[in-house]
């Protein structure tokens, strides 16, 4: 009974450690990479954080002018204080896949850099699968444990 018991705690404590993990949605973003440069974007509601740097050494490009093309439409990046770049676009909040082009101007050099940014719906459509798989395993463990349960009723009986 002792083993049923710790076994049951184990498995409820992987379930819910499994429902917590899986409630937490990734952060959506991008990168693309060209010969020259690297650029990754993270995207917080509708605002994009741009980190652009060399690959070669990994140091940041802080004076470039960045135009970011998200479905279609070109938007200038603002210059951050801690060399990083941002963009604000209600299309970044659309759910889908989008293509999305960096352009890198630095002096006399220019790049495209292009990737793809996958964006989840915001719907939470995946927390109920979730909580219905959940309970699923409940009630899978739940029948298992009135089987042996039952089994041992059983041994006992026949034992006296």
């Amino acid at each position: 009974m002792k083993r049923i018991s710790l076994l049951l705690s184990a498995v409820a404590t992987c379930a819910l450690g499994a429902s917590v993990s899986a409630e937490t949605p990734a952060v959506p973003r991008v990168e693309a990479r060209s010969a020259d440069f690297l650029a990754v974007g993270v995207v917080h509601g509708d605002t994009m954080s741009i980190h652009v740097s060399r690959p070669a050494d990994n140091a940041p490009v802080r004076d470039a002018a960045i135009t970011v093309v998200l479905r279609g439409t070109s938007h200038a990046a603002t210059a951050e204080t801690d060399g990083s770049y941002s963009l604000q676009t209600k299309d970044l909040a659309l759910p889908g896949a989008a293509t999305v082009e960096f352009q890198v101007v630095e002096g006399a050099a220019h790049a495209s850099l292009k990737g793809t940014l996958d964006v989840a719906d915001a719907g939470g459509g995946e927390d109920k699968n979730n909580a219905r798989q959940l309970w699923w395993w409940v009630l899978n463990f739940a029948v298992c444990f009135g089987i042996l349960w039952l089994i041992s009723r059983r041994r006992k009986a026949a034992q006296t």
